[in-house]
């Protein structure tokens, strides 16, 4: 190998490490952040979706006419549907190919009817995995895409997540 291939090799193995510690510092950050404000009894989360980095990339998509996959209108309807009116949804969801007002309401209506709670993280990445839209922007971050962290639902999701998990211990 030349001392030129290896000046590259070297800049380029430099300018990783340094972006896994810039990575891990603002992770560490973030996370600090939030045991300090859970300390202190404040609850970080909010009721903005856009406050979710993968609800914001879900909607810059949405936005943009882009198809995010079977699952990731699933994912967006499980979750934006307590915070976006019907009609909002709807508007969103008419913008993917193929999808039109009546379609959109459908998945709309099916979503409220069963009333989904939110899926969990681990849910969404198996979820990524049978389509080619990321619904996750970040997998690599262990905190990302976790909307129970990230936003604040309302309190009837908590209470039903409660009941499911009560039930189980008691089978």
């Amino acid at each position: 190998m030349s001392n030129k291939d290896q000046t590259k090799r070297d800049a380029r193995d430099q300018k990783q490490q340094n972006n896994q510690r810039a990575d891990k510092n603002n992770r560490d950050a973030g996370q600090a952040t939030a045991r300090k404000n859970s300390a202190r009894g404040e609850d970080y989360r909010n009721t903005d979706l856009r406050d979710s980095p993968m609800m914001a990339h879900l909607l810059d998509a949405l936005e943009k006419g882009q198809d995010i996959g079977e699952y990731g209108r699933l994912t967006f309807v499980m979750v934006a549907h307590h915070f976006l009116s019907e009609d909002e949804l709807v508007e969103l969801l008419e913008k993917q190919p193929g999808m039109d007002e009546n379609v959109a309401r459908a998945q709309v209506l099916q979503v409220n009817a069963r009333d989904y709670n939110p899926p969990k993280r681990e849910r969404i990445l198996q979820w990524m995995e049978r389509q080619d839209f990321p619904i996750c922007p970040n997998p690599e971050d262990p905190n990302g895409c976790n909307v129970y962290r990230e936003l604040q639902f309302p309190e009837g999701i908590y209470d039903n997540i409660n009941e499911f998990w009560e039930e189980k211990a008691e089978e």
